[in-house]
């Protein structure tokens, strides 16, 4: 079966080391994680190999959405991968990969979604992943270094 590739990047004006912090705590995930229209109402994270998260998402409709998976390497501050899956009855499991890149006082946020294997869902991940690095920017621009 084909599978499609996801590349979105974004510079951003804050350090790999905050935005690292950013992405996987869940009290910080909580107040950016969604594109417009979408709120993250919980999430857990087990920052660990092998360990698991969960983030719920409450869409537009009040209908909620549950994106899970397990991470399958971390090197803080420069690099995630994790699994990703929002159907707990399908064993396929799509791959995520972020990299924070340094860039002088920027960090570029370098993500690859890949094993997507419904063509038809890979321009809502780009909008997703776009409209969560909009939410990203704001609330780091709103936290400053705090």
């Amino acid at each position: 079966m084909k599978s499609e590739r996801l590349e979105v990047r974004r510079l951003i004006r804050a350090p790999g080391e905050r935005i690292f912090a950013a992405w996987t705590q869940p009290d910080q995930l909580r107040r950016w994680w969604g594109p417009p229209g979408v709120r993250c109402v919980d999430a857990s994270v087990n920052l660990s190999v092998g360990g698991a998260y969960r983030i719920v998402n409450e869409l537009p409709d009040g209908s909620r959405m549950t994106i899970f998976g397990e991470f399958t390497l971390i090197s803080p501050p420069r690099l995630l991968a994790y699994t990703w899956s929002t159907d707990p009855h399908n064993p396929a499991r799509e791959q995520v990969t972020v990299r924070f890149e340094p860039q002088g006082v920027n960090t570029e946020i370098v993500i690859v979604h890949e094993l997507i294997t419904d063509p038809s869902i890979l321009e809502q991940h780009r909008y997703g992943w776009e409209g969560c690095l909009d939410g990203l920017q704001e609330y780091l621009t709103e936290v400053g270094d705090h």
